[in-house]
């Protein structure tokens, strides 16, 4: 088999999102390495920039659970797969991996899948529905943590899965390569006054990412000004800007909505907050704010507890309790600058160390490998972060 295959990534959309950008940036990594890069989607805004790669797009209605929807598509991904020599489908959610599965039994080709999350399974059903994310000849996990639920849950054998974190650009996410202007463009627009600390929570607007319990805890933190970074959810953010009012915090805890300049946005924060409630699979706002030199405060839960070791590379609070927030961004503010930088220079130390994008790439590459040319098995768990479930 050749070194470089021809990879399939199957995805619901390409839209925006966490999912999204991996996907691209595995598809530029199969191309890097000489192979043949091809995403099937219903489609969006990332599919210029993928076709910009050096990928190809084939656009299928894969946001669709419909069974006969489900049909449909596998057998448009196995004719796909056997008219390209597809050697490896990548499937990244759960209704198109279903379909993804059945093409790669019919085509021949191997199936990897990337278990993103700790799927609901609130309705009968639900579990048998989530498993297609973990019958992958390789399962990827995207931290210890979702390889534990993986095991436990699915009862999947440890030498199946794969444990690659996500990562992120250095290049991108540097703190020097952020022009002060573009800090202040950012300032202006959003109305953040300069003589106050900035506590800074990206995310797009969920009950479950916390923004309530960040709003919460702002009462109890008089000299600061709190951004809510991101975009969606049109009834929360009525719902936050009702609160909002409510405790008298205009002016004091801005809905930013959507940012572009998520570098120079980590660098307009003093602190950076994930706040979340439910347990987060891996938490890229982390790594990123980590990468931009920012000290963290994450809720104890979920894939942060990999990433921000307290009071080392950040700090860790119970999750929503905003009493307990409160408490912990004074704690850090209070700290001397120096300590905060120093805090926040070990953060990106780690992260350079071993959750960039291109140990993501090489390690996502290395698994097509195991498939296609029979190499190693990975390393153990507690050896690099990539590598073998324990």
């Amino acid at each position: 088999m050749t070194a470089a295959p021809t990879v399939l990534q199957v995805l619901p959309a390409l839209e925006s999102g966490g999912v999204e950008r991996g996907t691209l940036e595995i598809a530029d990594a199969v191309i890097r390495a000489g192979g043949r890069a091809l995403v099937a989607s219903a489609g969006g805004r990332l599919v210029a920039p993928l076709e910009r790669l050096g990928a190809r797009h084939v656009t299928l209605p894969l946001r669709t659970k419909n069974p006969v929807g489900i049909l449909r598509n596998a057998g448009h991904l196995a004719a796909l797969a056997r008219a390209e020599g597809v050697a490896i489908i990548h499937a990244r959610s759960r209704a198109p991996a279903w379909s993804a599965l059945l093409a790669a039994r019919r085509s021949g080709a191997h199936f990897v899948t990337t278990y993103h999350g700790t799927y609901n399974e609130g309705v009968p059903g639900k579990r048998l529905y989530n498993s297609v994310m973990a019958r992958g000849e390789r399962v990827i996990a995207i931290s210890r943590f979702i390889a534990e639920h993986i095991r436990r849950v699915h009862g999947t054998d440890p030498a199946r899965i794969r444990i690659i974190p996500r990562g992120v650009d250095p290049a991108l996410f540097d703190p020097d390569g952020v022009a002060p202007a573009r800090i202040a463009a950012l300032r202006g627009a959003w109305g953040v006054p300069p003589d106050r600390p900035v506590i800074l929570l990206p995310g797009r607007l969920a009950r479950w990412k916390g923004q309530a319990v960040l709003v919460e805890a702002m009462a109890a933190v008089p000299a600061a000004v709190a951004l809510l970074v991101g975009g969606g959810g049109p009834s929360l953010r009525a719902e936050l800007a009702a609160r909002i009012a409510a405790l008298g915090l205009q002016g004091r805890v801005i809905l930013a909505g959507h940012a572009d300049d998520m570098p120079a946005a980590l660098l307009l924060g003093d602190i950076v907050l994930h706040a979340s409630t439910d347990p987060e699979a891996f938490g890229r706002t982390v790594i990123e704010a980590q990468a931009m030199a920012r000290p963290v405060i994450a809720a104890d839960l979920g894939g942060p507890r990999e990433t921000v070791e307290e009071g080392v590379t950040g700090w860790r609070v119970p999750p929503g309790d905003p009493a307990a927030l409160a408490a912990a961004i004074r704690r850090v503010l209070a700290l001397p600058p120096a300590e905060r930088a120093a805090i926040g220079a070990r953060a990106r130390a780690r992260v350079l160390a071993g959750n960039t994008t291109a140990a993501m790439q090489a390690a996502t590459l290395a698994v097509y490998r195991e498939l296609t040319q029979g190499t190693g098995q990975g390393t153990d768990q507690g050896e690099p972060a990539q590598g073998r479930a324990a």
